[in-house]
């Protein structure tokens, strides 16, 4: 059984090799190209859609694209991007966008008290980890997004409905109704499933 600490270093590595071979691109986050990346960033802030202005937290922001992505929207007024990699720090933090006052670090402290936290494909990648020991780590990780965020969550994970043939061993493929059922039964009444959209996942949305 891998400790988490052997287990994060692990996750660390294996997003650090992709940033350091493909660049601040969708492919050095492990994605096939900006349509999709942009597609899940609509679906997760639907969470925060209803808001005026607003404080979001980005768990697993990687080299910070998604506050790229929200230099177009006025709504955002604080930002706190964490990661994993450092690496992938080192790049975020070159990403200024005047209007957002955002703070990138691999410290998850700076999470706590923001209304709203997102996470995009930080499940995905297990790599050498048991099921069990990968389930009790979504489960740790969802019950610290939902202490630090005051109004609500939503993450991303690839879908068990996924085409058998296409799918690959070092991923994890969600159950859908067991994570909605999760969240339900531990975070919110309010919690919404989408697995409407054209990609192989599925997002969660928990309002408080």
């Amino acid at each position: 059984m891998q400790t988490k600490s052997n287990l994060l270093l692990e996750i660390s590595n294996y997003y650090s090799d992709k940033i350091s071979q493909f660049g601040c691109t969708p492919n050095g986050v492990d994605w096939n190209g900006k349509e999709s990346q942009f597609i899940r960033f609509n679906q997760l802030l639907k969470i925060c859609e209803q808001d005026d202005l607003f404080s979001l937290g980005d768990f697993g922001c990687g080299y910070g694209a998604l506050l790229e992505y929200l230099s177009s929207k006025s709504k955002v007024t604080k930002y706190f991007g964490y990661d994993v990699s450092e690496l992938m720090i080192e790049n975020a933090l070159k990403i200024k966008v005047p209007e957002i006052s955002a703070v990138f670090s691999t410290n998850k402290a700076g999470l706590k008290g923001l209304d709203y936290v997102v996470a995009s494909g930080v499940f995905n990648v297990r790599l050498k980890a048991k099921e069990m020991e990968w389930i009790e780590y979504i489960k740790e990780t969802l019950c610290l997004i939902n202490e630090s965020a005051s109004k609500g969550f939503s993450f991303n994970a690839l879908t068990s409905y996924s085409d058998k043939e296409k799918m690959k061993d070092y991923l994890y493929y969600s159950d859908p109704l067991f994570w909605f059922d999760y969240c339900k039964r531990n975070f919110s009444k309010q919690v919404a499933l989408l697995h409407d959209y054209k990609l192989y996942e599925f997002t969660i949305l928990v309002r408080k």
